[in-house]
């Protein structure tokens, strides 16, 4: 009787034991996503038209209002945005300072071995913004030039790796709008920024246009530490489910001027979760459960 006593006892203590490790997942997930808290995200504040500050100090823009629609369907009270350099953001992602990245994220092989992402939200391309009146017949004509750009950014890299080749210099900033501003003031020739983010500034600024667009295929998306999956797959839901609605159409309207087309990836819902033939994309099939 005691040896079974034992046997039982030491089954039961495995049982629990196993039981606490399942639960460990689960617990982290609480713990590091309190859904009775904001939703905690992270952008580059002066980014606009994505997340800036109004002159009586606001946060606003296309990814706080998206963040907020994404928010309402999760079940969380609101929005706490971290102002990041976009050179320094990843790192904040890794160190848990914010739950999440929405703001505009190129999707690319790099990015996606070091963290989870989204299925795409926004195409995007490279837009190179110029003093209204100068040209840009082609990549060649940058030879000796300078341009600027947001340091750390996709743009960054682009403008890095083709250096050598079209023969520019490369100014780098912390801030976006820093980077336009020395373009206005003729320090630099261009400003090199995602397209979406040039075409808004050049409506913005009477004496800026956009001379030249590279459509590099690219697609913006939400960006998650690896072991997030199952945050990711929550966000995912909350993000179908905006597009389905029409709210993120909405969103895109106010700031863009236009509704996306019905074929973009700001409308179109994709298969599984997380961004298709990207690392980390999940095929699974599910079904959104939309508020």
């Amino acid at each position: 009787m005691k040896l079974n006593s034992i046997k039982l006892t030491r089954a039961v203590a495995a049982g629990v034991m196993l039981a606490a490790m399942a639960a460990m997942p689960a617990m982290a997930q609480d713990a590091d996503h309190p859904q009775g808290e904001n939703l905690k995200v992270a952008c580059d504040l002066g980014f606009a038209p994505f997340c800036f500050k109004t002159p009586t100090g606001e946060t606003t823009g296309f990814t706080y209002d998206m963040s907020l629609a994404l928010a309402k369907q999760l079940g969380r009270p609101g929005v706490d945005v971290t102002d990041s350099n976009f050179s320094a953001i990843f790192a904040g992602l890794f160190s848990k300072r914010y739950e999440m990245i929405p703001a505009p994220t190129n999707i690319t092989t790099e990015r996606a071995a070091q963290m989870l992402f989204s299925e795409p939200y926004m195409p995007t391309g490279l837009g190179f913004l110029v003093k209204k009146g100068a040209k840009i017949a082609n990549l060649e004509e940058l030879k000796g030039k300078a341009v600027t750009v947001n340091n750390g950014s996709i743009s960054d890299k682009w403008l890095t790796d083709n250096e050598a080749k079209y023969g520019y210099t490369i100014q780098r900033y912390n801030k976006n709008a820093d980077a336009v501003q020395a373009v206005m003031i003729g320090r630099a020739f261009a400003n090199v920024a995602d397209v979406p983010v040039s075409r808004y500034v050049s409506t913005q600024t009477p004496m800026a246009e956009v001379a030249y667009v590279l459509d590099g295929g690219r697609n913006f998306g939400i960006a998650f530490r690896k072991e997030d999956a199952a945050f990711r797959a929550k966000v995912e839901a909350a993000l179908e489910c905006i597009k389905t609605d029409g709210t993120l159409a909405k969103i895109h309207e106010k700031w863009f001027g236009v509704k996306p087309a019905a074929d973009s990836s700001s409308s179109k819902v994709y298969p599984g979760i997380g961004a298709p033939e990207f690392e980390g994309y999940d095929a699974t099939p599910h079904k959104a459960a939309c508020k």
